[in-house]
């Protein structure tokens, strides 16, 4: 039984990193602006809510506060999401990915002072090990072999990643109160209803009119938010059978998956992905650095 929870995380890093895969193509490739996918993606993703909000109402005995606390975690995601989406249109998705999944980093950091949880030695040095393996996986060459940072992007990425880790550790205070399938429902109707707040705009709707075989696009984008779902089913079937740890642990090595994705297909569909120069200098690095995430936040996790 053990072996299948364990089976059964990975499945679900795996499938959420082949979305993230999915994004950054119809983002940069598909469709004509971020707003316009934004806007195709908001109905698809808000319906899914409602139904689970159906099969897992609220309690009964609904507490405000702890209500509030859902709605800002969720709030907080869906921006967190939305600054990933912006920057998948122009920048690598195996780069931009691991960046974001070291959230699990700060939320030890952020676990001490506001739940009263400790960091011994090991767990520093992992998150040493995390944040040299996201220099080297953000650093690219310019002309004249000269490397510089993301800059902007770079910003902008770990921002989405700390806004995500406080999302995580406000959920974590409200699943005192709610269910995990509650609070996976009203962080979803939250980034459903910013995604729509955004990019619900005359000139979008236009974009959209203007897109080429419109309905494939639209049937990509529905089979993707489908493998969103089922990650996160999957995540919360591990959750009930394992340890919460080391499900977190193991589900939080999607940025393996996207390199892995995003090498196979820049060598055989090299048109597929906003990907760039890959040598072998450069795929060494991704793959050094990318283990290296995902090891520091294994330590984290499981010392």
């Amino acid at each position: 039984m053990e072996v299948i929870w364990i089976s059964i995380a990975i499945l679900s890093a795996a499938t959420i990193g082949l979305v993230n895969i999915l994004d950054s193509h119809l983002i940069s490739k598909r469709m004509p602006s971020t707003r316009s996918y934004l806007l195709v993606v908001s109905p698809i993703i808000m319906l899914s809510a409602l139904i689970i909000a159906f099969l897992f109402p609220l309690p009964t005995n609904l507490s405000f506060w702890y209500l509030m606390v859902a709605v800002i975690s969720g709030l907080m995601r869906a921006i967190s999401v939305i600054m990933l989406l912006y920057t998948l249109r122009r920048e690598e998705v195996s780069r931009a990915v691991p960046v974001v999944s070291i959230y699990p980093v700060f939320v030890a950091i952020l676990a001490v002072p506001l739940l009263g949880e400790t960091l011994n030695y090991l767990q520093g040095l992992a998150i040493a090990i995390v944040v040299i393996g996201v220099a080297t996986i953000s650093l690219k060459k310019r002309t004249g072999d000269l490397t510089n940072w993301l800059g902007k992007t770079f910003l902008l990425l770990l921002s989405s990643s700390l806004l995500l880790a406080l999302a995580d550790v406000t959920s974590k205070y409200a699943l005192d109160y709610f269910s995990s399938w509650n609070m996976y429902w009203i962080s979803i109707l939250c980034i459903a209803t910013m995604l729509l707040v955004i990019s619900m705009r005359l000139s979008v709707i236009k974009e959209l009119t203007q897109i080429i075989k419109f309905r494939s696009v639209l049937m990509l984008v529905a089979v993707n938010e489908i493998l969103v779902v089922a990650s996160a089913i999957m995540m919360f079937w591990a959750m009930e059978r394992g340890p919460v740890s080391l499900v977190s642990t193991l589900t939080s090595t999607r940025p393996v998956f996207v390199v892995i994705y995003a090498l196979i297909l820049s060598r055989f569909m090299p048109n597929l992905l906003l990907e760039g120069d890959l040598g072998r200098g450069v795929i060494l690095m991704r793959i050094v650095a990318t283990a290296m995430i995902a090891g520091g936040i294994a330590i984290i996790y499981l010392v």
